[in-house]
């Protein structure tokens, strides 16, 4: 049997290299795991992103003469109204043809009858007592020259009273009394017999009749509600301050929700009434209207009691900048743009603001970019993006537009 034979040292130093290596290894891995575990985790910090800027509406402003609109509501009401009523007592006989609520009837035209019989009655007694009152003058005259040629022929002066009385004067006086107060009576009962027919005092239409034929009617007793068709009232109100833009004389432009569309009328600013409306304390106004009914025009008719929206025509006034309401900031204050795109904050002077509008005298100059939409919790300074007409965005100083 052949012995092994002995590794050869050559082999030997192998052996004892890779071993030395394969502990190297082993110590390397643990070191650096442990290393590893022990170290904690570092995360690199960055400055956060600059947010993006807010997208604004804006508007050019300039100053020029400007006027702002005025509108306002206001009820219609009649200018004439009378409940026409009887000037003498008696029975009503009948009404005039024709008159009817809702018709017109012209001025001075009959409307009602009132029995005349016991007028005719009365006029005929004053006629007489008249007569009788003329024929006694005629005697007492008669009388009076008897007495005056009797004192003339008994050729003695008397003194001034004994003279009156022998003459008969008191007498012709007492006659020429009666016969005043018989033309008195007579004219008292032909103007009776007139007013048993009552006439419309003006153009106008029956708003009602307040009473039927054959009631018996006492002196003012109410038998027709007129209204004159000539002009009616708009009395509207609105805030006492706009007043300063308003000008008596002036057009006004009425509309109403229940007239077709595009139908209107036209009214004349007549008064502006020094009392404060009751409920509000606002200003108000009365508005004068032709021929409201549309009687001899074209145009709707305006109804009593009927609410109309007012567009008044105010007068113009200079170096106003327009703004809408929307621009508006509390405390009259306003947010603009300026040519690096930074917001900028203005108080401003109102001369008017209105629902929809504002005009500013003072506290912005002209070519400003006045801020209208997009602001939540603006800063001056505050970069912004400017909205387009058509939706797109302005290429701002510092290259923030997308």
């Amino acid at each position: 049997m052949t012995p092994p034979h002995p590794f050869s040292p050559s082999q030997h130093g192998r052996i004892r290299l890779s071993a030395v290596a394969a502990l190297i290894v082993l110590i390397g891995g643990v070191a650096l795991a442990w290393w590893i575990v022990s170290q904690p985790p570092r995360i690199e910090r960055q400055p956060p992103p600059e947010p993006t800027p807010p997208l604004v509406d804006v508007v050019s402003v300039s100053a020029s003469a400007r006027s702002p609109d005025l509108q306002a509501f206001g009820r219609v009401e009649a200018e004439q109204e009378t409940m026409l009523a009887s000037r003498v007592a008696g029975q009503l006989e009948r009404f005039a043809e024709g008159v009817l609520p809702g018709q017109v009837v012209e001025q001075d035209a009959p409307v009602a009858y009132i029995d005349q019989a016991d007028l005719q009655l009365t006029l005929e007694d004053a006629e007489a007592q008249l007569a009788n009152a003329q024929a006694q003058l005629a005697l007492e005259q008669a009388e009076q020259q008897r007495a005056r040629s009797e004192y003339e022929s008994f050729g003695r002066e008397l003194s001034a009273e004994r003279r009156a009385l022998v003459l008969r004067e008191p007498q012709q006086r007492q006659a020429q009394a009666q016969v005043t107060q018989a033309q008195v009576a007579r004219d008292q009962a032909a103007l009776n017999v007139e007013r048993a027919t009552l006439s419309a005092p003006w153009r106008a239409i029956v708003q009602e009749r307040l009473v039927g034929a054959g009631s018996l009617l006492s002196l003012g007793t109410e038998v027709l509600h007129l209204v004159g068709v000539e002009q009616f009232w708009v009395r509207a109100s609105l805030p006492g301050e706009w007043l300063y833009w308003l000008t008596e004389g002036s057009h006004v432009t009425l509309t109403s929700s229940g007239w077709p569309g595009g139908e209107q009328r036209g009214g004349t600013l007549v008064s502006m009434l020094p009392a404060l409306e009751e409920n509000g304390l606002q200003a108000q106004l009365l508005i004068a209207v032709s021929d409201p009914l549309a009687l001899n025009t074209d145009g709707p008719a305006l109804r009593l009691g009927d609410v109309l929206r007012a567009s008044f025509e105010s007068s113009a006034k200079p170096n106003l900048i327009a703004l809408p309401a929307a621009a508006l900031r509390p405390g009259e204050q306003v947010w603009w743009v300026d040519d690096d795109n930074r917001l900028q904050r203005s108080q401003v002077t109102l001369a008017y603001r209105g629902q929809n509008e504002a005009l500013v005298s003072g506290g912005l100059a002209d070519g400003r970019r006045v801020v209208t939409a997009g602001l939540a919790q603006p800063r001056e300074g505050q970069r912004v993006r400017i909205r387009q007409g058509d939706n797109t965005l302005a290429n701002d100083a510092g290259g923030d537009a997308q």
